[in-house]
């Protein structure tokens, strides 16, 4: 009896430690596959940062920075001139405008 009695409670512990290590290795397979998780979202912000670095490279073979800064500012001036351009042109169209009324009235 008493050796029955203790196998029974020998079983009873060695069900619990399968048990505890059945729901570690639960756990421990959602953190992988969490990791798993992280490590594609890294790789694809990886591939995303090379193919910045690709662009930014192509791009500084074309222009540079301060070229690029230059080139703003003197679309800038353009536009500016454009816009006192075509004011100055309104301005001389209409002037021409009241010459030639101002000679048929005369």
């Amino acid at each position: 009896m008493d050796s029955a009695a203790g196998w029974e409670g020998y079983s009873r512990i060695v069900l619990q430690q399968l048990q505890d290590l059945n729901n570690g290795m639960s756990e421990l397979r959602n953190e992988i596959q969490e990791v798993k998780t992280q490590i594609a979202e890294v790789r694809a912000q990886q591939s995303n940062i090379t193919e910045l670095k690709q662009w930014k490279e192509r791009i500084d073979d074309i222009v540079s920075p301060t070229q690029l800064g230059e080139m703003k500012q003197e679309v800038r001036e353009l536009k500016d001139f454009k816009l006192k351009a075509i004011a100055g042109f309104t301005v001389i169209q209409f002037l021409m405008g009241l010459v030639l009324f101002y000679d048929k009235l005369m």
